[in-house]
């Protein structure tokens, strides 16, 4: 892996890059749409790639249960399984410690969850987590670690912190294939700057590909995430990569690109997508609503995505009422066109200098958007 920076803004941290990996070349800052089980949620690899998306996320917990990581090797690896050209970063199974909580039991050894598919139970360690995904032949690998919960006491916090980092030292001695695969390690500490600052610095230690942040959007508000980002960023180096994990919305995108951040992943795109709701200039529209039933405009007049150049919200809401497949598919690929056109936004904006100007602009859709909800409801 060889990460390259090509511009900086003199306003702030924000810079722009190639991250050049074995199976292609990343424009940074740039958003990874989730490949859970190895497919983005109504779309094909294809469209993916169409839309100009360069590296996905896939799941390492969900793709060792099914089909199972050695059954994926001897497919020719998830690249050729999935039909998918470009990088792939692989999660390491550690979110699911915090969100499957009920089904698991944790030790200094690793994780023991009980399968949420049949109630098989499994022993995730950091050396599983790293030979799974070694199989997998991701591009990047995530160490095994555990995310804490919100609200955490600082002691709890610190107590996480420690195993990870022993995890860390684990998964870094098991990561074998240094040639093609990348281990990143995953800063933690909650919300609490000092277990962050300590962290990212006992992190950079064991002197990894990259970084990534992790424990971030776990129900903590925006003045508690910012700063606890913000303390390990400051601690993190500045030629290597840097991930905000599971941090997803255009807000966030700006806020964190300014501080510093290269890589972003979520599933709100698509989550939100199949629920009827659409990212649109300045704010989401939710397409369930009456008031689109005889609408003729699209989703986001001012968006080229395939989405709004043919079907109107009418359409949109009609296919979603009527529970059509169809529905799922086209605002998927009108959010994850949204999410594409922020980061390019940024790349540009950081290239120009000109990112106050384009938070700025950000906050007058944001307003105009804001306006012409009330307007359409009185």
């Amino acid at each position: 892996m060889h990460f390259q920076i090509e511009h900086t803004a003199s306003t702030s941290p924000a810079r722009s890059g190639l991250l050049h990996l074995a199976h292609g070349t990343v424009h940074t800052p740039a958003f990874m749409p989730v490949g859970t089980r190895a497919t983005v949620k109504a779309m094909t690899t294809d469209e993916v790639a169409g839309l100009g998306y360069e590296m996905i996320l896939a799941n390492t917990f969900h793709l060792y249960l099914r089909p199972g990581d050695e059954a994926v090797r001897q497919l020719g690896g998830l690249h050729r399984f999935m039909n998918w050209n470009g990088p792939i970063l692989t999660d390491s199974g550690g979110y699911q410690v915090f969100s499957l909580s009920k089904l698991r039991k944790m030790s200094e050894e690793g994780v023991e969850f009980a399968s949420p598919i049949d109630g098989s139970r499994h022993l995730i360690t950091p050396e599983k987590a790293t030979a799974i995904q070694q199989n997998l032949g991701s591009d990047i690998l995530m160490a095994f670690d555990e995310c804490t919960p919100y609200p955490c006491a600082e002691a709890d916090a610190r107590k996480s912190m420690e195993l990870t980092l022993r995890w860390l030292e684990r998964s870094k001695a098991a990561w074998t294939n240094r040639d093609e695969q990348n281990l990143f390690g995953i800063v933690q500490g909650s919300v609490y700057a000092h277990l962050r600052a300590e962290s990212a610095r006992r992190t950079v230690e064991l002197d990894l590909p990259g970084y990534a942040i992790g424990g971030l959007s776990v129900g903590e508000t925006k003045e508690e995430l910012y700063p606890a980002l913000e303390v390990a960023l400051a601690e993190l180096p500045v030629g290597k990569p840097r991930y905000a994990m599971g941090v997803g919305t255009p807000e966030d995108f700006l806020e964190c690109v300014e501080r510093g951040v290269d890589l972003f992943d979520c599933v709100m795109p698509t989550r939100v997508a199949r629920n009827g709701r659409a990212y649109v200039r300045g704010g989401t529209r939710n397409i369930r609503n009456s008031r689109y039933t005889l609408d003729p405009r699209p989703l986001d007049e001012t968006c080229v995505c395939e989405a709004c150049r043919h079907y109107s919200r009418a359409y949109l809401r009609h296919l979603y009422q009527c529970g059509e497949i169809l529905s799922a598919r086209l605002m998927t690929l009108h959010n994850l066109h949204f999410f594409k056109d922020c980061m390019t936004q940024l790349r540009q904006a950081i290239q120009t200098d000109s990112l106050p100007a384009l938070r700025a602009r950000w906050a007058a859709e944001k307003a105009a958007f804001e306006q012409a909800e009330v307007e359409e409801m009185a």
